[in-house]
């Protein structure tokens, strides 16, 4: 029950209660007087018809008399509190475009100058072998391999910690500084000359500002879509995919001739230009959204903001841990169908990442008379941009979880293709293997923003989706290398990309039982719902603080009984 709803209740509604009233200070009485007064017209205006009845007016009076006078710190926090429940009640409703339209664009640019550099990183791949190769080293494969391999993983596995930042700061100075650090990491590495510092430069900081600044992007898409988030989503991976066309084009023509320090310095011009275009992230959900409405913390239906005089009792430790649990909030792993998608994913991508690494050698071993292997590349991000676009839409017309059904199927044929690559005799084959590389690719990204919301709700969506890419960082880095060093104890590339197309199928097997078990605890919930018809009805004060898909859509019935 609201506060205000107390309130009205607590005060006397007839000239009879006012007798009955506890004693109060002569001050409050006197600056109350004309208030009574007022109300004790309107009341004998009203009529009969209006009068409480006696067992109400007893249950008043007995609330009144035991609410003590409230001090004024006490009066401010409360008054937070109320501010806040009133926020998070009114119905949150989304634009579906204006503005959103221009945010769409930042977050294009976004995803694609990273991933378009991180997806083309095979023909940077040959490059450092070729700088850094050593002839009596049997594991220059491996080595060179963790460069790309480590700013893959630290992408994702910053996204816990850029999940607190973005509840902090918001979406906008979040993604502006990660493009910040990101560009001063591309700019680093063309000034390095070792293997080791590259290691840092590339791998850690162009990794961990990629993901400052690519996870805000998934983020404000919730902000400003709902009914066409799917196709937001589809709009944004789709036009990413023409960086990952249009960027092994451009190494491959600007590589040769300025070499790699000049290659480093204009990729890390995309950046520069990240960080400008992220200023349009304005939030329209409030900064610390993702700890979700007042009801679902550790009591029922009680808002998680504390009274001054709460605060003060407790210890110095007890705030320390209260902070860190409201940054780090673990709730979403409370709902059994976030785990069972996050363990499946994380699943599927130890072996997600490893054509994107070693495609370019495995073509230059295995058909040594071409000079086109960069074409490859370009088909996967073609391919990738038509099925995100493709796969956006008809997302959107499938309703609930039953969009995991797109990444299951997604990552068994991944799987398979992934297994054929080392079958394919001619290069075309090879061509029609990364087509279907690069469908499964748009498929499997499109769907993940719109299935965490459906799992956690938007307010929650950053958490979620910061979780799930930590979860997926220590095995997409882990994958690379050990295919890397696969090659080098058997010299081929058979056995690496055979291995890696065993994950992803284990993954889409584990993802095809998240809405089955999602189905099993609706029916349980409902039976739930419907043994409390026989408790007395909840005031709308009530109603309106404790239904989680009012305040914010995207809460499933499911989760706001769990």
């Amino acid at each position: 029950m609201g506060i205000n709803g107390l309130d009205n209740q607590a005060q006397p509604s007839s000239g009879v209660s006012r007798t009955e009233e506890p004693a109060a200070d002569p001050q409050t009485e006197q600056s109350d007087a004309p208030q009574e007064a007022d109300r004790s017209k309107e009341n004998q205006a009203a009529g009969s018809d209006c009068k409480i009845p006696q067992e109400d007016s007893t249950v008043q009076l007995i609330e009144a008399g035991s609410k003590p006078p409230l001090s004024p710190s006490a009066s401010d926090s409360e008054a937070a509190v109320q501010v806040e429940e009133h926020g998070h009640g009114s119905a949150f409703v989304p634009p579906e475009g204006g503005f959103g339209w221009l945010v769409v664009f930042a977050a294009t640019w976004c995803n694609g100058s990273i991933f378009g550099i991180q997806n083309s990183f095979g023909i940077l791949h040959m490059m450092l072998m070729k700088e850094h190769a050593d002839p009596d080293d049997k594991t220059s494969q491996f080595k060179v391999a963790w460069v790309g391999a480590l700013a893959m993983g630290m992408i994702f596995f910053c996204s816990p910690v850029v999940s607190m930042f973005t509840d902090r700061f918001g979406c906008r100075k979040t993604a502006v500084s990660g493009a910040l650090v990101a560009f001063i990491g591309l700019l680093s590495t063309s000034f390095a000359n070792s293997l080791s510092l590259r290691y840092f430069t590339y791998g850690i900081l162009f990794g961990c500002g990629s993901s400052f600044a690519f996870q805000p992007s998934l983020v404000i898409l919730g902000h400003y879509f709902r009914q066409r988030l799917g196709l937001a989503n589809g709009v944004v991976t789709a036009g990413a995919s023409l960086f990952s066309m249009g960027i092994p084009v451009l190494l491959n023509k600007v590589v040769e001739p300025l070499g790699l320090s000049r290659t480093f310095q204009i990729l890390s011009l995309f950046m520069l230009v990240q960080a400008l275009l992220a200023l349009m992230f304005k939030p329209l959900l409030p900064a610390g959204g993702g700890m979700g409405p007042p009801g679902m913390g550790p009591g029922p239906g009680k808002p998680q903001t504390q009274s001054g005089a709460t605060a003060q009792g407790g210890s110095r430790w007890s705030k320390v841990l209260g902070g860190i649990r409201k940054y780090f909030n673990l709730r979403v792993f409370h709902i059994v169908t976030y785990r069972l998608w996050a363990f499946g994913v994380a699943t599927a991508v130890l072996g997600y990442f490893v054509p994107y690494i070693h495609l370019m050698s495995f073509v230059k071993e295995q058909f040594k008379g071409t000079q086109k292997e960069w074409v490859l590349l370009v088909c996967i991000g073609a391919s990738s941009g038509v099925g995100r676009l493709a796969f956006g839409k008809i997302g959107d017309l499938i309703p609930g979880l039953q969009k995991v059904y797109m990444q299951v199927v997604s990552f068994i044929a991944l799987g398979l293709m992934s297994i054929l690559i080392p079958q394919c005799l001619v290069f075309e084959g090879l061509v029609v293997v990364c087509v279907f590389l690069g469908l499964c690719d748009g498929c499997f990204l499109t769907m993940m923003a719109p299935i965490a919301f459906e799992l956690v709700g938007p307010m929650q969506a950053s958490q979620a989706i910061g979780y799930l890419l930590g979860l997926m960082s220590l095995p997409m880095t882990a994958g690379p290398p050990i295919a890397g060093l696969l090659h080098d104890y058997f010299k081929d590339y058979t056995v690496a990309f055979s291995l890696a197309g065993v994950p992803p199928m284990v993954g889409g097997v584990v993802l095809f039982f998240v809405p089955l078990i999602h189905r099993r605890l609706q029916a349980a919930a409902s039976a739930d719902e419907t043994s409390t018809h026989m408790l007395p009805a909840a005031s709308p004060a009530e109603e309106q603080k404790s239904s989680n898909g009012d305040i914010l859509p995207g809460y499933t019935d499911v989760e706001t009984h769990i």
